[in-house]
C-alpha cells in the first residue's frame, strides 16, 4: 500500500509509540460515524460479526514454512484436553503465543493464545492487558474483517476486566473504543456513551479525552478533536501522542504554521530516528 507523507508520519507515530515496531499492519480507513453529540438513542445494537477464529488462525498458519507448521503443530499438541489442568494449559497457550510473537512475529495468532490465557488467569491486569493490545492494533487494520474480529476479541475481555473490577475506567474507556474503531456494530454512539461516562465523571482522565479525540477525527469533527487534544496537553504537556494528531488537525485546518510548530515540539519530544525524520521532512514541506 503506497502512502503519502502525511500517512507515513501518521503511520509511524502510531507503530512506533503503541505497538513498538514489533508488527506491520496496514492503516485503518477512517470510517463514517455518529459525532460526539449525536451520541444518544438505543443503548444496544446487533454486533457485526468479523473472520472466525478458526479462520483467523487458518489464513496464519498458511503463512509458515512447513518446518514452522511443524513446531506449532507440536506446541498445539501440548494443550492438555483435561480442563482441569489449568496451569499447563495456561502454559501451553503462553508457549504458542511466545512462538508466534518472537518466531514468526505475526500478531493475530499471538494475541489469541496470550488472550486465551489471559481468560484462563481471570485477573483484572492480564484481561486489560490483552484487551489494550488488541485495541491498540486493531485501529491500524486495514481489513474489516480482521478488525471486527479484533474489537469482538478485546471486547470480551474488557467486559471479564470489568466484571472484576466495575470501576476500572480504562477498561470501560477500551470497551466503548471496540464500538468506534472495530466496526462492529451500526450504532457507535454505543461506545461513545460508555467514554463519556467517564470523561464527565474525570475530565482529567487523558486516556478518556484522547479516545474521544480520535473519534472526532473519524467523524470529521477538527474542530472538537483539537479541543480535546488541547485539554490533553494542557494535562500532560510532554504528550507525544496529542502533539502529532493536533499538528494533523491543524493541517487539516489549513494552519500551516500551527501544524508545524507543534510538529517541531514532536521532535524535541522523541528519539526515535524514524519518526524524527519523518516530522523533519514533514516541517520541511510545510515550511514551502
Amino acid at each position: 500500500m503506497n502512502m503519502n507523507r502525511k500517512q507515513t508520519l501518521t503511520l509511524v507515530g502510531a507503530v512506533l509509540l503503541t505497538l513498538g515496531l514489533y508488527f506491520g499492519i496496514p492503516m485503518a480507513k477512517p470510517t463514517k460515524q455518529k459525532t460526539e453529540d449525536q451520541a444518544s438513542g438505543p443503548q444496544e445494537a446487533p454486533l457485526i460479526e468479523g473472520y472466525s477464529t478458526d479462520t483467523v488462525l487458518t489464513l496464519s498458519k498458511s503463512r509458515l514454512t512447513p518446518t514452522q507448521l511443524n513446531q506449532v503443530t507440536d506446541l498445539e499438541g501440548k494443550i492438555p484436553v483435561d480442563s482441569t489442568l489449568k496451569a499447563q494449559k495456561m502454559e501451553a497457550f503462553h508457549q504458542l503465543a511466545h512462538f508466534w510473537r518472537e518466531d514468526i512475529r505475526l500478531f493475530e495468532p499471538y494475541i489469541w493464545y496470550e488472550s486465551e490465557a489471559a481468560r484462563l488467569e481471570n485477573s483484572e491486569k492480564s484481561l486489560t492487558f490483552a484487551a489494550h493490545l488488541l485495541l491498540d492494533n486493531l485501529q491500524q487494520e486495514g481489513d474489516e474483517n480482521l478488525r471486527r474480529w479484533k474489537a469482538i476479541q478485546a471486547k470480551d475481555l474488557f467486559e471479564r476486566s470489568l466484571i472484576l473490577n466495575p470501576k476500572n475506567d480504562s477498561a470501560r474507556v477500551g470497551l466503548g473504543g471496540c464500538y468506534l474503531f472495530g466496526s462492529i456494530s451500526a450504532m457507535p454512539m454505543v461506545g461513545i456513551r460508555q467514554i463519556r461516562e467517564v470523561v464527565q465523571r474525570d475530565s482529567a482522565f487523558v486516556y478518556g479525552q484522547m479516545t474521544l479525540a480520535k473519534a472526532s477525527l473519524l467523524s470529521n469533527q477538527p474542530d472538537k478533536a483539537a479541543e480535546r487534544l488541547t485539554t490533553i496537553i494542557r494535562l500532560e504537556p510532554n504528550s507525544l501522542d496529542a502533539h502529532l494528531l493536533l499538528a494533523e488537525v491543524r493541517e487539516q485546518q489549513g494552519d500551516k504554521s500551527g501544524a508545524r510548530a507543534l510538529y517541531q515540539t514532536c521532535l524535541k519530544l522523541t528519539e526515535l530516528k524514524e519518526l524524527k525524520k519523518a516530522l523533519e521532512e514533514r516541517i520541511q514541506e510545510l515550511s514551502k
